[in-house]
């Protein structure tokens, strides 16, 4: 990819309306993996699949999104970024359509497919359109909005697809993209074409692609159904594994080995880069795995309608918007290991106000208890994309933000499935210990069906409500489990974090793989 460092910025009018239309794209982008969380239960029983299989739906986005990302530079260099961004955004547009149209859930995940590998070049080519047309001492500003509208996405999601859900049809989640994706190519083309980026024929290693999609396919299946199969009880699943190692040990030598790799592995050998790397693949699967699981529990368990479990998860991120474009002023200013662990701890502390929940706990709790994620996300992400690629060179930041993005969406797919496969485990653990204590030799249990009988409840009728009262109790221990595995993983991370060196001021910025 070309160096855009030298590029004049627009003047300032031009300015504001480019980042509003690569916003647009970015918005829309990370708006279709938030807004889809609340409303799979929906989807799932129109559908005729469970809550589990109805995880796919995420799954299937994030993974051809994460497998489109590092050929993102490819394609780039023989159409062009401007080009390139302008078609993935229209091609985005119209697989949301098709995902709205969808009849059946095998047609939805096709569509979700499509719809996540041209969703792949946008995020990574929307900052690197974005930074050349700021001035150089404005870059950190121009980072924060970037950031700012990257989380507008958590908190927005929610709240649309539970309200889009309830009073109109799932299919809207997917069609209130049509304005966004058409606004968002027509500013970027009309104002950013005559900017477009030089354009060099060149190979594209498909053995590398070829390698990296059966080693990810094969993880993903195993992901997926490791809990419907009792994991490595299954044969198939075994066998996923072995072709996952496989393909994966095959990709990284061939990889190291060819001369112009579809991932360059040996920037893992700069410290900054290999840190961040390790911390954005768990930090943000550890951030995500909440999110998914809190949704699913409100309304599988605790009787939210779609909307108030949109409003409940929407506050992962309200506070987020406001403090973007402040931690990108910080960025250029203080140590960034000092930011991303306040991030992490951010993570951490609020993942322990939300350990400690039982079926009574109610929306207000529900809602403050996780309003200061927000300021989490934007410590967390916006400093360390700038620790993650100060010092690469120029020319190598492409392959670094190639590297970097596909962890990022690989991550979110470990999160949604391990958070929901430990959250199923870790309900039938606790249902399991708690029946062990309810028998008719236990006076609690003995006066609990008593009293209940007394109300008018048949014997039938007050066993069946002690099951529900006993797996409703579980599904609160499971869900306060995994807030517990993030919070420890979000602590060592901050230690992680320190084996980074400070990052130069100025230091480089993100670019499309």
């Amino acid at each position: 990819m070309a160096d855009r460092s030298t590029s004049e910025p627009l003047p300032v009018v031009q300015r504001a309306i480019v980042t509003l239309g690569l916003a647009l794209g970015v918005f829309m982008n990370v708006l279709d993996v938030s807004i889809a969380n609340v409303s799979i239960p929906t989807i799932s029983g129109d559908l005729g699949v469970s809550s589990d299989d109805g995880t796919w739906i995420i799954t299937s986005f994030s993974v051809a999104n994460a497998v489109a990302v590092p050929i993102s530079g490819w394609l780039a260099r023989q159409i062009g970024e401007v080009r390139l961004f302008v078609i993935s955004t229209l091609l985005f547009t119209f697989f949301s359509v098709l995902c709205g149209l969808s009849f059946s859930f095998p047609m939805l995940l096709v569509a979700r497919v499509l719809q996540g590998a041209t969703a792949g070049p946008m995020i990574p080519l929307s900052q690197s359109l974005l930074l050349p047309n700021y001035p150089e001492n404005q870059r950190g500003l121009a980072n924060g909005i970037w950031g700012m509208t990257a989380v507008v996405g958590p908190v927005a999601g929610p709240i649309l697809g539970g309200w889009i859900t309830d009073n109109i049809r799932w299919s809207w989640i997917f069609y209130i993209n049509l304005p966004f994706g058409i606004i968002a190519a027509a500013i970027t083309w009309f104002i950013l074409r005559r900017r477009e980026t030089p354009r060099a024929s060149s190979s594209l290693d498909m053995v590398g692609l070829a390698l990296l999609l059966i080693g990810v396919a094969a993880l993903q299946v195993m992901l997926d159904k490791g809990n419907d199969e009792e994991w490595f009880q299954s044969p198939f699943i075994i066998i996923n594994f072995i072709i996952a190692v496989i393909g994966f040990s095959f990709f990284i030598a061939w990889e190291l080995t060819e001369k112009r790799p579809i991932v360059d592995l040996r920037l893992l050998g700069q410290r900054n880069f290999a840190v961040a790397c390790v911390i954005i693949f768990f930090g943000y699967m550890s951030y995500f795995a909440p999110v998914v699981v809190l949704p699913l529990w409100l309304q599988n368990e605790q009787g939210y309608t779609p909307t108030w479990a949109g409003f409940a998860t929407a506050s992962f991120g309200v506070l987020g918007v406001v403090a973007s474009p402040l931690v990108g002023r910080l960025v250029d200013k203080l140590d960034l290991r000092w930011i991303v662990s306040a991030g992490l701890g951010i993570f951490a502390i609020t993942s322990l106000l939300g350990a400690f929940n039982n079926i009574e706990v109610n929306f207000n709790l529900l809602f403050l208890e996780r309003l200061p994620w927000g300021v989490g996300t934007a410590c967390f992400f916006i400093p360390l994309v700038t620790l993650a690629m100060s010092g690469i060179s120029p020319e190598k930041l492409a392959g670094a933000s190639g590297i970097f993005n596909f962890l990022r969406q690989i991550s979110l797919s470990f999160g949604t499935n391990l958070g929901t496969t430990i959250w199923d485990h870790r309900a039938t653990f606790h249902d399991h210990r708690l029946n062990a204590d309810v028998t008719i030799y236990n006076p609690a249990t003995h006066n609990w069906l008593n009293h209940i009988q007394s109300l008018g409840f048949t014997t039938g009728q007050a066993n069946q409500s002690l099951a529900n009262a006993i797996q409703a109790q579980a599904y609160v221990l499971a869900t306060n489990d995994v807030a517990w595995g993030s919070i420890w993983i979000f602590a060592i991370l901050i230690g992680v974090i320190w084996l980074a060196r400070p990052a130069k001021k100025g230091a480089g910025h993100v670019a499309a793989e």
